[in-house]
């Protein structure tokens, strides 16, 4: 990388370039610099990038694309520096060869099954280490190896900016499980037309070619659908396939490609100030928009443990790059991920029952990749005193969730005991049934409840690659609303005796991410290698607290553990007046003054959702599409809720 004093002489030189710029009337002459400069560029050793060599390193892209020492380039119009090398170098593409996890795991399957080494090297380093293994295999010295990975300058820089501008628009979106169609000539994809091409053919000698395809989510689909051929436990080949993670075939089956919201747009965020591009050059104009190479997905914890270990895992980022780089990740996550809406459902003399929604807004499911991620769903309801009336999904000093099954927890739609606990997830099993996390031994899912995102269908071309496993697939309120799919989101119920307590609850429910958690971490922690025993220390010193992704709560819910009358009062409180409906389609809803009404609901005698009316709601208007029939009324309060009959003439 370029020093400061460096880019200074860089700048300083190049100030004089501003006359022969007057004359420049397109981006990029053949030759802009003059044979005096290129000179001096040679002397600093600003040579081109081997002719032989396909995927340049990042030194080669950092002296135009890195900060900008005189604050002009790669900022924005705060002044804020968002150049992309810095940004990127934090991120888990750029350090995916360097995942100290990813490393483990790898070692992990090896020693289960040696007789497959080279094969689960070649395949895992296909897309953790592209441009190193595509370079072996384009010279005929595939497959590539751990060894090779650690040795190869070009493997260890992971996923670059290379990797993605080089990848090619042939057969974009149908190339999958680390099989990437490189452009293997001298360009370098871009976003922007008329790029300015002179000082990158002069000094790097790879030319920058505009070409709406980088924006596809076409170029994040051959790593992020990945394919297995699973073995038996004696590493016989079983003959059938397995879908480790489907992220890009997920996003296909979701309404996210028709409103062309697409990978990029979530997580390369576009900003609309004008930027200029590259530093050096005082004559460039601003582009926009501009795409933030924050990168951030969800894996706050890996995030986290290699800031904390940079030196041992060699890894160049600064704390502050790590830093701006996990702020990024858990804006992600709790700020674009979920919505939450816990309500009161039904108030009975001897329980209470809320419904809790969880809504998707991701482009895809969540959690999504790597089949460790996990979202744990915890429930609290307190008493007026602060007492503790019912738990659920109660994470323990391990960060492992009180009383789940030993195998896995199944998919709820009613939770009414503390051991019942909702995780979104997918759990793999072998040949003969047994759970496992052994990639090599994935043979089927036993579940995956993890949330849809929006539009998802199983009717959906794409559903054979993103289907729903276990109890949430006759779950009607998973992924459905009114009976009709893609709502991407799904309804838990708790119901939870009260007893004979009298007075208000505390209800609060909070979802928790979790990228690695200990459960999953059990099978490859029982055995040892070099690599496992490296991550285990790192992983033991990491702070491996999950993610509060998001939280809700529903506070002074009233209930009479008591008597039976409560329920009659409550019915004869609140009354609903002009039944049948009169015929301008107007009803009134009566309350004794001591409630407060919360909301109204009409449901059809299916008990399908028709139309819904905010607190305090006292004068309703019927839907003109409510057709003749009998209705029903769900009307919420502070003290429960009540349903009233009423009939449109």
């Amino acid at each position: 990388m370029f020093g400061i004093s460096r880019q200074l002489i860089f700048g300083t030189m190049l100030a004089g370039t501003v006359l022969a710029a007057a004359r420049w009337t397109q981006y990029a002459p053949p030759k802009f610099h003059t044979p005096q400069e290129r000179q001096a560029f040679k002397a600093m050793m600003l040579e081109q990038v081997d002719p032989s060599i396909i995927f340049p390193t990042v030194s080669a892209c950092v002296g135009c694309h890195g900060s900008d020492v005189h604050g002009r380039a790669s900022v924005d119009l705060a002044g804020n520096d968002i150049n992309v090398v810095d940004d990127w170098s934090a991120t888990m593409m750029a350090n995916s060869a360097k995942d100290p996890f990813w490393r483990a795991k790898v070692s992990h399957e090896i020693l289960l099954y040696p007789m497959h080494s080279a094969a689960i090297q070649d395949k895992c380093t296909s897309c953790h280490a592209p441009n190193g293994r595509y370079t072996a295999h384009y010279r005929g010295h595939g497959p590539y190896a751990m060894a090779d990975l650690l040795r190869d300058t070009v493997g260890l820089e992971g996923v670059n900016c290379a990797t993605c501008h080089k990848i090619s628009e042939q057969d974009l979106g149908l190339n999958f499980s680390g099989e990437i169609n490189f452009d293997t000539s001298r360009v370098l994809y871009g976003p922007y037309v008329n790029p300015f091409a002179a000082p990158m053919i002069d000094f790097v000698g790879f030319e920058p070619i505009h070409s709406p395809h980088i924006n596809d989510a076409g170029i994040c689909a051959p790593c992020h659908t990945l394919i297995t051929h699973p073995v038996n436990v004696a590493g016989q080949p079983l003959g059938t396939s397995f879908v480790e993670q489907a992220t890009y075939h997920e996003w296909l089956n979701s309404t996210y490609g028709l409103q062309n919201i697409t990978c990029q747009e979530c997580h390369l965020p576009r900003i609309k100030d004008p930027v200029v591009v590259s530093s050096n050059y005082i004559f460039l104009e601003g582009r926009s928009p501009f795409g933030l190479h924050e990168m951030a997905g969800a894996n706050t914890l890996m995030l986290k443990l290699m800031k904390q270990n940079r030196q041992a895992l060699n890894i160049s980022a600064s704390p502050q790059s790590f830093d701006k780089t996990i702020a990024a990740t858990l804006s992600m996550l709790q700020d674009k991920t979920l919505s939450l809406d816990l309500r009161l459902e039904e108030l009975r003399s001897d329980s209470v029952t809320f419904a809790l929604q969880i809504s998707n807004r991701a482009g895809h499911k969540f959690p999504s990749g790597y089949p460790s991620r996990r979202a744990v769903v915890s429930f609290v309801v307190l008493t007026q005193q602060g007492d503790t009336l019912f738990r659920s999904g109660i994470l323990d000093a391990n960060f492992e969730a009180e009383g789940q099954d030993a195998s896995f927890e199944p998919h709820y739609q009613l939770i009414t005991r503390p051991d019942q606990v909702q995780i979104y997830e997918m759990v793999m099993s072998d040949a003969v049934g047994q759970p496992t996390t052994v990639l090599s031994r994935a043979y089927a899912p036993l579940k995956d409840n993890r949330l849809p995102p929006i539009g998802f269908t199983t009717q959906h071309s794409a559903y054979d690659t993103t289907r729903i496993y276990g109890h949430a697939l006759n779950d009607p309120d998973f992924n459905q609303a009114n009976g009709q799919q893609g709502s991407g989101a799904d309804v838990v119920h708790y119901r939870v005796g009260i007893g004979s307590y009298r007075g208000y609850l505390h209800a609060h429910a909070t979802v928790y991410y979790q990228s690695l958690p200990p459960k999953w971490m059990e099978e490859m922690f029982a055995d040892s290698t070099p690599e496992i025993e490296t991550f285990r220390a790192m992983f033991q010193q990491a702070d491996r607290s999950p993610v509060a992704v998001k939280s809700t709560q529903l506070s002074n819910v009233f209930v009479d553990g008591t008597t039976a009358l409560h329920e009659r009062w409550l019915s004869q409180a609140v009354q609903v007046y002009s039944n049948p409906v009169a015929s301008n389609g107007i009803c009134f809803i009566q309350a004794d003054a001591s409630l407060i009404i919360r909301s109204v609901q009409m449901l059809d005698v299916k008990g399908r959702l028709l139309a819904t009316w905010p607190a305090g709601s006292q004068q309703i208007q019927i839907p003109a599409h409510v057709g003749r029939g009998v209705y029903l009324f769900r009307i919420t309060t502070d003290k429960g809720v009540v349903s009233k009959r009423v009939i449109v003439p």
